[in-house]
């Protein structure tokens, strides 16, 4: 039997409604949370007032929601099919000859199509926010003076000293971010008066200091000068300079590529940032395998009976998602596991499972 346009849009839109109830709620804790880890780390800071951290709590928003957009679709998504199962929509509907996955097909549309929104629009707007972000919690929130940006030209960092600032260039870098290559640091004074530079074939990063190989020091208040050996003054750790690299999640879906060949070119392992491109890419396949994981409890439900077998059935597929991307992230990120395999694992398998319990209920 071939379902009919009105009845796949009033399943799609009481499926949608659901969910963005759903994604609201959360969005709801997420900003009441956030509000108020802000005014703690905010108290007593100079120049922050409410609406500055209220501002902050919005432009984290997305991006801390996004990671719940997945959760959304599988709580509001058990929800919608059990309000189906108990107002005996879906008994009716599979009297009349509808298949389980005729019946599903909506969600799965509204999933896939909100699935390539996020990745599209969502995603590079929360980006976006997340740099503003992160740029008002270093001025306001943390007091940070140290910088980093990655170019087509190499590196740069900018950083306090006790004279002043400097901001260091390179054209390449270690995997660690503790040695720099083919380095020149521009000196400049209290009043950003400049004050010369420093060109070196090799930087390391000590305990205080860059410690710099075949160096040309070039004052502007004194001859050039060249030395084997070098140390100018940092505040830096090694610890802060990987810190300072843009977070994945703050780079829009659609300048990912560009910044992983950027980053590669300047030494830096991108593998992160690789995997966040997969993870991203497979949203929406993920949102599907949402979809499908709720409807396998929900309609179990509709023939055994028990509510509380869909709410222990969702926890638990839950904690399994949440489980297996930390799992697969962390073996991603450590090499074990191909960028590949560890972006798309999870949804595959948490698939997998939910298919196997649709075909046991429409042909078991």
């Amino acid at each position: 039997m071939n379902i009919s346009w009105t009845l796949s849009y009033y399943l799609g839109r009481q499926f949608l409604l659901v969910v963005l109830l759903t994604f609201a709620v959360f969005l709801t804790l997420i900003f009441t949370i956030e509000l108020v880890e802000l005014l703690r780390r905010g108290a007593n800071k100079p120049g922050v007032t409410f609406g500055l951290l209220a501002s902050m709590a919005l432009m984290e928003l997305p991006r801390v929601g996004g990671k719940t957009l997945p959760f959304a679709f599988l709580f509001g998504g058990m929800a919608a099919f059990l309000r189906l199962s108990r107002n005996n929509e879906l008994v009716v509907a599979r009297a009349a000859g509808v298949s389980v996955w005729q019946f599903i097909a909506p969600a799965l549309v509204v999933s896939f199509v909100i699935g390539s929104f996020v990745v599209t629009v969502y995603n590079p707007l929360s980006a976006t926010l997340a740099t503003q972000f992160r740029q008002f919690e270093a001025k306001y929130i943390d007091q940070r003076t140290n910088f980093l940006a990655l170019s087509s030209n190499g590196l740069w960092l900018r950083q306090a000293d006790s004279t002043g600032q400097s901001v260091v260039h390179a054209l390449r870098m270690s995997e660690q971010g503790v040695e720099l290559f083919d380095v020149t640091i521009f000196l400049y004074g209290n009043a950003n008066t400049f004050l010369g530079r420093i060109d070196a074939r090799e930087a390391v990063l000590r305990d205080g200091h860059w410690a710099l190989n075949d160096v040309w020091v070039l004052l502007t208040n004194d001859q050039p000068r060249h030395y084997e050996t070098y140390q100018q003054e940092t505040s830096l750790t090694a610890e802060q300079v990987q810190e300072s690299f843009a977070r994945p999640d703050t780079i829009s879906f659609w300048d990912l590529p560009n910044f992983i060949q950027t980053a590669e070119a300047a030494g830096f392992s991108a593998r992160r940032y690789k995997l966040h491109f997969h993870q991203i890419l497979a949203t929406p396949a993920l949102l599907c395998t949402m979809v499908l994981v709720a409807a396998a409890f929900s309609m179990r439900t509709a023939r055994s009976g028990g509510f509380i077998q869909v709410v222990l059935g969702g926890i638990f597929s839950g904690f399994l998602v949440y489980f297996l991307s930390d799992l697969s992230l962390a073996l991603g990120l450590s090499g074990i596991l191909p960028t590949l395999l560890a972006a798309w694992a999870p949804s595959v398998v948490v698939m997998l499972l939910g298919l196997a319990v649709l075909f046991h209920l429409e042909d078991g």
